[in-house]
């Protein structure tokens, strides 16, 4: 498959576009010429220096990340910058990106995935950003206790070894369940108002304490990266079914 082939069609897939005006990120194709083929794509969370030389040592063609290196371009291409971009170039690795596009995608997204992890039914996009959405929100199979909600995340994510932390100001019983990945506590009036019981993110903001209290809601932060894992996983399964191989590496941060 060539290079822009491949990146067209996860642009289409993932809705892009849609996204341009409101991402800081560049999502797309951030590094890669106008000519290449493709045969073996890699996947990880975050495109830096060590998933870069794994990409490379793996003979990957493009590497497809959810966190990229260009977030609204470059002033200079000095210091961290090449450090990232020389070994790209140096070795013909491709990146493409894709950010809040693959936060808020509704079947292979971040936010999908974590509400598979908790079986949540009759789901609705949550999350509102502009036009679009980066979360999405849904009902418990079973109600959960706050403690059997953690150990869910925590038995299911990559979290690095690291506790899920509660801010366990919620009912007994969660039934109503707000996702939205990353940091994604902005967002905790929004959980409030739409009568979730618990908001699920990945890293959280000190006020999201005293809002959480006051609310009457519960927030469990299950860690930046643990909880942006499945986007990337599911565009690995995707870009399978195209017939290309694939690898995944796993850098998880505890954060």
């Amino acid at each position: 498959m060539e290079l822009m082939e491949l990146a067209d069609r996860l642009d289409e897939t993932l809705c892009i576009d849609d996204y341009a005006d409101l991402d800081a990120s560049v999502n797309g194709l951030q590094v890669g010429p106008d000519e290449a083929s493709v045969e073996h794509v890699a996947f990880a969370v975050d495109g830096v220096c060590e998933t870069f030389d794994r990409a490379i040592d793996a003979d990957a063609d493009v590497l497809v990340t959810h966190h990229g290196i260009s977030w609204g371009g470059f002033d200079r291409v000095t210091g961290r910058t090449y450090d990232r971009i020389a070994p790209l170039v140096e070795n013909g690795l491709a990146l493409y990106v894709s950010h809040l596009p693959l936060d808020g995608h509704q079947k292979l997204g971040n936010a999908a995935g974590v509400a598979d992890v908790l079986d949540l039914e009759n789901r609705r996009p949550f999350g509102e950003l502009g036009p679009e959405y980066v979360g999405q929100r849904g009902t418990a199979t079973d109600p959960y206790s706050p403690d059997g909600l953690r150990d869910r995340l925590e038995d299911s994510l990559e979290t690095g070894g690291e506790p899920v932390q509660v801010l366990d100001f919620g009912p007994d019983e969660i039934e109503d369940v707000a996702v939205l990945t990353g940091s994604g506590t902005d967002w905790l009036d929004e959980a409030v108002e739409a009568g979730a019981d618990a908001l699920v993110t990945g890293e959280g903001k000190q006020k999201a304490y005293h809002e959480a209290r006051e609310a009457g809601i519960h927030v469990f932060l299950a860690g930046h990266y643990a909880t942006e894992t499945f986007g990337v996983r599911a565009l690995q399964e995707l870009v399978e079914e195209w017939g290309l191989e694939t690898s995944y590496f796993e850098l998880p941060t505890g954060l």
